[in-house]
């Protein structure tokens, strides 16, 4: 019995400019979660001291992620193309999703996310051309405006938008990064395959 048909569509000028995309960089608050910050402290006030790798054990201890984009992501990597998440801020939580994705290859605490792009594209041996990028803020965009194919969620600040090559029905940590993984999927031609796994 035949399998029925991938049930997404995409505009075809959209999967144009998404195919040869070998590499995606993530945002993560307002992206990859919902933008919320959740911050707690020890009863006497006092935060603990850095934590190995940088980052404070104290403080943000909480971040809610979506499970269909952390699907997504994986397969993304099954797919051939490099999830890589480019962040201002860092925690423990976050890098213990990441390492559970298998995403290896991310910058943390990082504002200005321009360089941090280039150096992972020369690491990788790409350029420009072979990026998409998801945002939702101003400092996203720069990687935004020199990536082949940019996407924002539907509650991303208005200038960041208006920017984008596509806006997300879904809002950020609730299914946006999906939905652009989804794009790029079908974009390289190995969405219906990779579906066809789960389906038979």
């Amino acid at each position: 019995m035949p399998l029925p048909a991938p049930a997404l569509n995409f505009a075809p000028e959209l999967l144009l400019r998404a195919q040869g995309v070998k590499v995606a960089f993530f945002d993560v608050d307002g992206v990859l979660t919902d933008g919320g910050l959740y911050f707690s402290e020890y009863p006497d006030g006092h935060e603990l001291a850095l934590a190995p790798g940088g980052y404070r054990a104290a403080g943000e201890i909480i971040k809610r992620f979506n499970t269909l984009d952390g699907h997504g992501l994986k397969l993304l990597q099954k797919a051939g193309i490099t999830p890589v998440v480019i962040t201002g801020r860092d925690s423990h939580v976050l890098r213990a999703r990441l390492q559970a994705l298998g995403i290896t290859h991310a910058h943390f605490g990082t504002e200005d996310k321009r360089p941090a792009a280039e150096i992972t594209l020369q690491a990788l041996g790409l350029d420009w051309s072979a990026a998409a990028a998801m945002g939702d803020d101003w400092p996203d965009l720069p990687v935004m405006a020199r990536a082949a194919l940019s996407c924002a969620p539907a509650n991303a600040h208005a200038e960041v938008r208006a920017r984008a090559h596509h806006v997300t029905q879904a809002a950020g940590g609730h299914g946006a990064a999906r939905e652009f993984c989804d794009v790029l999927l079908v974009a390289s031609g190995r969405y219906a395959g990779l579906l066809q796994e789960y389906s038979a």
